[in-house]
C-alpha cells in the first residue's frame, strides 16, 4: 500500500491523503478497445496515456479480422472464376500466387495501419508509451521506467492462440492467425485444426486458392455453437468445392516439418489413420493475454488465466477495468469497441449503473455467411424459452436468384406473441443482412414491426421482411379469415 503515490498518510484528523494521479485515463494495451478508449477519453477532455507492447492496432488489424477478411476476399475471386458460367461467363482456373495474394493483404493493413499509428494517437493528445510494462501498486503503472498514476486503467491486452498440448505440433511449425499471413511459399496441403468461425473460414480460403484442405475436429460437425441445420449449409458447400473433413477425432501426433507432414488421428472406436500435409493451422481456441501485467501487486484476481471482473467490467480492484477478449465472453472487435463505450461512460460520466448489452451478433465469414444474434432455436428449446421459429429460403428472393446465391435461409425466434428474440442467416452477406434484426431484438420490437416497414426491391434485405410475414400469416386460420369474410362482406372462397 505503501508503494502506491495515490495511498499516502495524512497527519491528525486530515486521515487518508490520496495524490492527484498524473492521468484519468491509463489504457494499457492498444488493440481496438483499447484505442477507442483512449480516443475516446481525449475527445471528451481526459488526460489519457496508452501503452502497448508490440503493435497498435491489435489482433484484428495484424493477424485477425482485416488480413482474414482481405484473404477470403481474393479467394472469392478466384472461385468466382472458375465458376463464371454460373453466370453465362466464360470459366477458367486462375493462376493463384500465394505470395502475391499475400502480399495484397499486408497492402491491405498498410493502407489501415496509419489509423491506428503511435502518430496520431498522439496528435489526438494521448500520451502513448511504446513498451512492456507492469503495475507495480494498486494504481501505478510502469513502463520504461516511467511510473503512471491514474484515476482509471483499463486493461486491453486481448488475447493470442491457444497452442494445442500436441506431441511434434509445435517442432512441425505449426501456424496460428499470428503467422498464417507471413506465408510467402506455396501450400500444396494445409490442414486445419479446429471447424470453428476461424478454421471454417481459413479452410475454405485455402481451398478456393488451389490448396487441397483436411478439417481435423474433436466436435461432431462444423460450427458447433449454430444450430445444426445452418451450419450444414455451410457445410454442405465446403464439401462440394473439395475440402475433406476428419471429425470426432483427436489427433495422437504430428510427424515431420513445414513442407512434409504427417498427424497420426484417432478416432471414437480408437482406430488410428495418418493423414499427409505439408501445412497445419492451429485454429482452434484462444488465451487471454494476462502475463506479465503485475496483477498481483494492482489487486487484480485471475481465475482459471481469466481476470475476474463484474458485469459492469470492473475487476477486484474498482479502479481497474478490462475490455475485449481479455474480459472473457464474446472474443470479437465490435465487442471490444461496446466495451470500450461502456467503461467511459463509467470513468468519466460516472454512469456506473451502465453494462454491456447482451444482444451480441456475430458472423463466420464462410460463403455462404452464417450471422446470428440472440438465442437460436437450439439454445431456446435447452434453456426452456417459450418460443416459435419462422424460416423463409433465399431461392425464394429475387435478388438472391439474379445473383445467382440462393443457398440459405433466415430463421426468425420469437416469443408466443411475435416479440423478436433472435435470428441466425445463412445464405449471402448474412453479416450485413442481420443489422435489422439487431436493432429489432435491441429495442424489443416484433415481427410485425419488421413485416410492416418497405424494403427495398429487389434486395437481399426483404428477406427480413418476407421471413416476419410468416408470423404474421400464422394468425390467418381457417375461423379468422371466415370472420374476416363475414364482418366485411368479402366473396372470395
Amino acid at each position: 500500500m505503501g508503494d502506491d503515490p495515490l495511498e499516502g498518510r495524512g497527519g491528525g484528523s486530515q486521515g487518508k491523503r490520496v495524490a492527484r494521479a498524473e492521468f484519468d485515463i491509463v489504457v494499457i494495451g492498444g488493440g481496438a478497445g483499447g484505442l477507442v478508449v483512449a480516443a475516446g477519453g481525449a475527445a471528451l477532455g481526459a488526460k489519457v496515456a496508452l501503452v502497448e507492447k508490440h503493435k497498435m492496432g491489435g489482433d484484428c488489424l495484424w493477424y485477425g479480422c482485416v488480413p482474414s477478411k482481405t484473404l477470403i476476399a481474393s479467394a472469392h475471386v478466384a472461385h468466382a472464376m472458375r465458376h463464371a458460367d454460373r453466370w453465362a461467363l466464360p470459366a477458367h482456373a486462375p493462376l493463384v500466387d500465394l505470395a502475391q495474394v499475400m502480399e495484397r493483404v499486408a497492402g491491405v493493413i498498410r493502407g489501415i495501419e496509419p489509423n491506428d499509428s503511435p502518430e496520431r494517437f498522439r496528435s489526438l493528445g494521448v500520451d502513448v508509451n511504446l513498451g512492456d510494462g507492469k503495475f507495480v501498486a494498486p494504481g501505478t503503472f510502469e513502463v520504461n521506467g516511467r511510473r503512471l498514476t491514474a484515476k482509471t486503467f483499463v486493461i486491453s491486452t486481448g488475447s493470442r492462440p491457444a497452442m494445442l498440448p500436441i506431441p511434434g505440433l509445435a517442432e512441425a511449425g505449426a501456424l496460428t492467425n499470428e503467422t498464417l499471413f507471413d506465408l510467402r511459399e506455396d501450400v500444396p496441403h494445409l490442414i486445419v485444426i479446429g471447424s470453428g468461425p476461424i478454421g471454417s473460414e481459413m479452410a475454405q480460403a485455402f481451398r478456393r486458392l488451389g490448396s487441397e484442405v483436411s478439417v481435423v475436429d474433436i466436435a461432431p460437425r462444423i460450427l458447433p455453437r449454430e444450430d445444426a441445420d445452418l451450419a450444414e449449409v455451410v457445410h454442405r458447400r465446403m464439401v462440394d468445392e473439395g475440402v475433406r473433413f476428419h471429425f470426432e477425432a483427436s489427433i495422437a501426433k504430428v510427424e515431420g516439418r513445414r513442407g512434409d507432414l504427417r498427424m497420426t488421428l484417432k478416432g471414437k472406436d480408437g482406430a488410428e489413420r495418418v493423414i499427409g500435409a505439408t501445412h497445419v493451422l492451429v485454429a482452434a481456441g484462444r488465451k487471454a493475454n494476462v502475463e506479465g501485467l503485475g496483477l498481483d501487486a494492482a489487486g487484480v484476481a485471475l481465475d482459471h488465466g481469466r481476470i475476474v471482473a463484474d458485469d459492469r467490467l470492473r475487476t477486484t480492484n474498482p479502479r481497474i477495468y478490462v475490455v475485449g477478449d481479455v474480459a472473457g465472453g464474446y472474443q470479437f472487435t465490435h465487442v471490444a469497441e461496446h466495451h470500450a463505450g461502456i467503461v467511459l461512460r463509467q470513468a468519466i460520466f460516472k454512469l456506473f449503473w451502465t453494462k454491456p448489452s447482451t444482444v451480441v451478433p456475430w458472423c463466420t465469414y464462410t460463403d455462404p455467411e452464417l450471422a446470428r444474434v440472440g438465442p437460436s432455436e437450439d439454445e431456446a428449446r435447452k434453456q426452456g424459452i417459450a418460443h416459435r421459429i419462422y424460416r423463409f429460403a433465399f431461392d425464394e428472393i429475387d435478388r438472391a436468384r439474379a445473383e445467382g446465391e440462393t443457398d440459405g435461409f433466415t430463421k426468425l425466434v420469437t416469443d408466443p406473441k411475435g416479440r423478436i428474440l433472435g435470428a441466425a442467416i445463412v445464405g449471402p452477406h448474412a453479416g450485413e443482412l442481420i443489422a435489422e434484426v439487431v436493432l429489432a431484438v435491441s429495442k424489443g420490437m416484433k415481427a410485425g414491426d419488421i413485416s410492416a416497414s418497405i424494403h427495398t426491391y429487389p434486395t437481399l434485405a426483404s428477406i427480413n421482411r418476407r421471413v416476419a410475414d410468416q408470423r404474421q400469416k400464422e394468425g390467418l386460420t381457417p375461423s379468422s379469415k371466415g370472420w374476416i369474410k363475414r364482418v366485411f362482406g368479402l366473396q372470395g372462397r
